[in-house]
C-alpha cells in the first residue's frame, strides 16, 4: 500500500494498492474526507487541481466528485496548473484542504496526490499517520458527483500577485532589461511563467520550442529534473545563442525553479544554494521588522552568514517544505537546496518556481543598471563571508530500504576520520526536537557531509559542503580550485559507501 510520504502519495502508475490507480486516489480521497469531518470541517472548500502526467485528469475527476458526493464545495481547476496555483489558492479561499495530482519531477511512470491542508501548507505528522488509518477504513464502493470545472479567476488572481513582486521585494531601484531563456521541460508551466514574466514587466523571454508543451512522457530528458546531469543543455545553449542574461529551468509542476548563468567555460547552472543565498539577499532588501530567513540542515551554511549580516532572523528544518513553511513567525524567504524557493509566503506557503523565476529576472535587472551579474553578487559572498561550495551524490538503489540499509550501517559504524581529516558525528535519529530524523552528520574543519535517504525515491542522498577562507577576489580562482579539489575527494568517499 502506498503511505503518505511527502505531502501525500506517490507511486508508479499501476494497479493495486502499492500503485497510482483510481481506486487508490478513490480510496484516498474518501479517507481525506472522512478525516475533515471528523475534524468539524465538513463543508469546507477543497480546491482540486492537476498536472499533465498520464492519467492526471482521471484521478483529478475522481477525486473533485467523491469530495462533492461527501458535502464538501469544491473547486476544480480547468485545465493543468503549476502545483503553487493550487497552494494559493487554497490560502486565498480559506479552503480547508487542496488535492494536487502530480508526482513533481519524477519520472514518466509516476503519478502523486499532494494534499494541501488549512492555510495552503502541506500536510504534517499526526496528520498523515491519521489520514492513513482512515483511508484504511474506507467501505468501497465510494460515492461519486459530478461538479464542473471553475476557479479560473483563481490563476488570474495568482498572476495578479506576482506581477507585484517586483515593487513588493525588489523594491525601488533602476531596472536594466532582461533577456530570458526559459524550458518548462515538458511541463505545464511554460504558459503561465511566460505570463507571470509579462505580468511582471518582462517580455524579452525566449522558450525552448520542444519543452514549451506538456507532454507526460518528457521525450528529450533522461529524467525531469533541472538538477539532473543534462536535462538542462537546452535550455542553455538557447541562452549562448540568444546572448540572455539569465537561464531559467522550471520542473514539469513548477513549484521548483533552476537558474543558468554565463561564466568563463560557458553557461552553466547555479546550485541551488546559490540561487537560494541570491534571492534571500533580493528578498532582504525591503524586509520588515525582524524578518526571518529559513533553509534545511542539508543546505549551505551561507544563508546563516547572511541573515546575521542583514540583522535577520535564521532557522533551520529538516528537509521539505512542509517544514520549511513552518519555520517560525516573521517568515519572508525560504529555500531548499533542491531548487525550492518560497519567496513570497504570506500568499504561497511552499515552494513556487513562477514566483522565484520573476524575482530571480527582478534581481537580474537591478544587478544589471549596476553592470553586475550573478556571478558577481556570489563572488561578493565569497569575499564577505568565505567560499562555500557544494555537491551532492545520489546513489540509486534497487529501493528504500536499501537506502534505509547503507545508513543504518553507516551509523552502526560511523568513520573517525574522511579523506585524511579528523571528523566529528551526529546522529540526528537521536537528536531531541524538531530537528529529528534519520540523517547522519559529519563536521570537519574544512566541510559537512549529510548522509539521509530520499523521502521519495530509492536512493541515498549525501550532501556535501566545502569551506574556504578567501582573503581578496584575487584568491577567488585557487580558493575555487582548493574547494573542488575537496569536493572531488568527499565525493569519492560517498560514492563508495554503496561498495562497501
Amino acid at each position: 500500500m502506498l503511505r503518505f510520504g511527502t505531502a501525500g502519495l506517490r507511486g508508479p502508475l499501476r494497479e493495486g494498492p502499492d500503485g497510482m490507480n483510481v481506486t487508490t486516489v478513490s480510496r484516498a480521497t474518501a479517507g481525506l474526507a472522512a478525516w475533515l469531518r471528523d475534524r468539524c470541517l465538513g463543508g469546507g472548500v477543497v480546491v482540486v487541481g492537476r498536472d499533465a502526467r498520464h492519467g492526471s485528469a482521471e484521478f483529478a475527476t475522481a477525486t473533485a466528485e467523491i469530495f462533492t458526493a461527501a458535502g464538501f464545495p469544491v473547486t476544480v481547476l480547468p485545465d493543468p496548473v503549476p502545483t503553487p496555483v493550487v497552494a494559493f489558492a487554497v490560502r486565498e479561499l480559506g479552503a480547508v484542504a487542496g488535492v494536487q495530482i502530480t508526482a513533481s519531477h519524477n519520472p514518466p511512470a509516476d503519478n502523486g496526490y499532494k494534499v494541501y491542508l488549512d492555510g495552503g501548507s502541506q500536510l504534517i505528522a499526526p496528520a498523515d499517520s491519521e489520514i492513513e488509518k482512515s483511508i484504511e477504513a474506507v467501505v468501497e464502493p465510494v460515492a461519486r458527483q459530478a461538479v464542473p470545472t471553475s476557479g479560473a479567476d483563481l490563476v488570474d488572481r495568482y498572476l495578479a500577485r506576482i506581477a507585484q513582486l517586483p515593487e513588493l521585494l525588489g523594491g525601488p531601484g533602476e531596472r536594466a532589461p532582461v533577456r530570458i531563456a526559459l524550458t518548462a521541460l515538458h511541463g505545464v508551466g511554460g504558459e503561465l511563467a511566460v505570463r507571470a514574466l509579462a505580468a511582471a514587466g518582462f517580455t524579452d523571454v525566449h522558450m525552448v520550442a520542444e519543452q514549451f508543451a506538456p507532454d507526460p512522457d518528457f521525450p528529450t530528458v533522461a529524467f525531469p529534473n533541472p538538477e539532473e546531469p543534462g536535462a538542462a543543455d537546452l535550455v542553455l545553449a538557447l541562452a549562448e545563442r540568444i546572448d540572455a542574461d539569465v537561464a531559467i529551468a522550471l520542473d514539469p509542476d513548477a513549484d521548483r525553479c533552476a537558474v543558468g548563468v554565463p561564466g568563463p567555460s560557458g553557461w552553466h547552472m547555479l546550485r541551488g544554494d546559490e540561487t537560494g543565498v541570491l534571492l534571500a539577499d533580493y528578498v532582504l532588501r525591503t524586509r520588515p521588522a525582524d524578518p526571518l530567513v529559513a533553509t534545511t540542515i542539508v543546505s549551505s551554511r551561507l544563508l546563516s552568514k547572511l541573515a546575521a549580516a542583514r540583522s535577520a532572523r535564521y532557522a533551520e528544518t529538516l528537509t521539505g517544505f512542509k517544514w520549511l513553511a513552518r519555520a517560525g513567525e516573521g517568515l519572508v524567504y525560504a529555500y531548499e537546496e533542491a531548487i525550492g524557493h518560497c519567496v513570497d509566503p504570506s500568499k504561497v506557503r511552499d515552494k513556487d518556481g513562477i514566483s522565484a523565476a520573476v524575482a530571480t529576472a527582478d534581481l537580474v535587472a537591478l544587478l544589471k543598471a549596476r553592470g553586475r551579474t550573478l556571478q558577481d553578487e556570489l563572488d561578493s559572498y565569497a569575499v564577505e563571508f568565505g567560499l562555500h561550495a557544494g555537491d551532492q551524490v545520489s546513489l540509486r538503489l534497487a529501493d528504500q530500504a536499501a537506502a534505509s540499509a547503507l545508513v543504518a550501517k553507516l551509523r552502526a559504524d560511523p568513520p573517525a576520520e574522511i579523506a585524511g581529516t579528523p571528523v566529528t558525528f551526529t546522529d540526528q535519529a537521536l537528536v531531541r526536537g524538531r530537528l529529528r530524523t534519520d540523517a547522519l552528520i559529519f563536521d570537519a574543519a574544512d566541510f559537512r557531509i549529510v548522509v539521509r535517504p530520499s523521502g521519495t525515491e530509492p536512493k541515498l542522498k549525501c550532501y556535501l559542503e566545502v569551506f574556504a577562507p578567501v582573503a581578496d577576489r584575487a584568491d577567488l580562482d585557487d580558493a575555487r580550485a582548493r574547494a573542488a579539489h575537496r569536493l572531488s575527494q568527499l565525493a569519492a568517499y560517498c560514492r563508495g559507501l554503496a561498495d562497501d
